[in-house]
């Protein structure tokens, strides 16, 4: 508030332990700590009251215009987010909330089903592939079982 380093923080204390002396300068601290309380209190209260009258006299909108005016990418993307969080923000009771309930129910259907076909198929392509390789060693020890009885040489 008044821009006092600690320097001159220190100047003003010795100066006022000079001028008072070090059996007042408690009260004269606690005093000044008071005065500083209530003269920050009364700033606060001063600032409300100005906010207030400035909303009441529709300050807000203004400067909520001039915003606008001056950033319209900004004011549309408020635009955009205010809609988003309305539209996710259903009533369950409303129509809207059922028909979003029912979607999600469906949503899930659809989720377990699709889950059931890949492990349907999946089973199906490891039981054919199952079968391949049973149709493979099955050849191969036909083959070997054949060279062996002299077939080459």
């Amino acid at each position: 508030m008044f821009d006092l380093g600690f320097a001159e923080l220190l100047v003003i204390g010795i100066v006022a332990l000079i001028v008072v002396g070090p059996k007042d300068l408690p009260v004269l601290f606690r005093k000044a700590g008071q005065f500083m309380g209530k003269a920050r209190g009364m700033a606060r209260e001063f600032s409300r009251a100005m906010n207030d009258a400035a909303d009441e006299a529709g300050v807000k909108d203004v400067t909520n215009t001039f915003k606008a005016a001056t950033n319209p990418v900004g004011t549309a993307m408020d635009g955009v987010k205010d809609a988003a969080k309305s539209i996710t923000n259903l009533d369950p009771t409303s129509e809207t909330g059922k028909l979003a309930a029912e979607r999600e129910d469906a949503r899930k259907k659809i989720e377990a089903n699709a889950a059931r076909a890949a492990a349907d198929r999946k089973k199906r392509e490891a039981d054919e592939a199952a079968k391949k390789a049973a149709e493979l060693e099955n050849s191969l020890r036909r083959d070997d079982g054949g060279d062996a009885d002299g077939g080459d040489a």
